[in-house]
């Protein structure tokens, strides 16, 4: 575990002296905030019908989205450790003393951290502070900003969860774009990245209920909008546990079966 631990504080503290990509990221993010706000506002201003979730909520929704979006975002990738599989270099890697699943969650993890630290703070102060109807709401009570915390918390851990079975696919494909493209277009529209789930016709949002993704997004920013209800919300936290169980119980094990079946040439 203090392995684990360690690596963790290095990779977390490496992660936080990228201010100037944090910068650069930062404008992208506020652009792209403002345009979807605009693009929904115009539609619930043509709607002939009540949406099933209010525009304020949906506002606060985007600029989650935008705040969080190192947290939550499946293409966010470890390019050396899609260089460590490729090339053959992953020897040095099952030479450590350590689990090589273990070892490399905790790398994500860090990255993902450092780089959510950096950014999320200035669009949250930022969005909170401008006119309406862009504002950034408030959670309505301490309660419902601790739910979106543990929601948010867990989210991270199984967006984690399913980003290792994307370098552990490409032990198989050998192939990061394939890996990275498939799960990311799929993962990101289930988890209401593109369009919020509340949004989504019934039959769709029958199949996204059943899945993991909805559980790393949609989920802990309909908590803090208040969509979701505190009550609702303690229903649903074990499903984020027993999902993270599921896919932490089959990353080690298709991991293992990879490393099996790992094989490197060389002199």
């Amino acid at each position: 575990m203090k392995a684990y631990v360690s690596v963790f504080r290095l990779r977390l503290v490496n992660g936080l002296q990228y201010r100037s990509a944090a910068l650069a990221g930062l404008a992208t993010q506020f652009f792209w905030g403002f345009i979807l706000i605009m693009v929904f506002e115009a539609f619930y201003s043509q709607a002939l019908v009540t949406q099933p979730i209010s525009l304020p909520q949906l506002i606060t929704y985007v600029w989650l989205q935008q705040a969080f979006l190192s947290l939550i975002m499946l293409w966010f990738r470890d390019n050396e450790l899609f260089q460590l599989i490729t090339s053959g270099n992953i020897a040095y890697e099952l030479c450590r003393p350590t689990g090589i699943y273990g070892f490399w969650y905790a790398k994500l993890l860090a990255q993902r951290l450092a780089s959510a630290m950096l950014r999320c703070f200035p669009v949250i102060l930022i969005a909170a502070f401008l006119p309406q109807p862009y504002r950034l709401s408030m959670p309505v009570d301490a309660v419902t900003a601790l739910l979106f915390v543990i929601t948010l918390i867990l989210g991270l851990f199984i967006i984690i969860s399913i980003s290792m079975l994307i370098y552990i696919s490409t032990f198989v494909t050998m192939s990061a774009a394939g890996s990275l493209l498939m799960f990311s277009v799929i993962g990101e529209f289930l988890a209401g990245m593109i369009i919020p789930v509340p949004l989504m016709p019934d039959w769709l949002q029958a199949i996204v209920n059943v899945l993991p993704f909805r559980l790393t997004a949609d989920f802990p920013f309909r908590v803090y909008s208040g969509h979701i209800s505190t009550s609702e919300a303690l229903k649903i936290i074990p499903l984020q546990l027993l999902w993270l169980t599921v896919l932490v119980a089959l990353g080690k094990y298709t991991m293992g079966k990879a490393l099996r079946r790992v094989v490197v040439q060389g002199g």
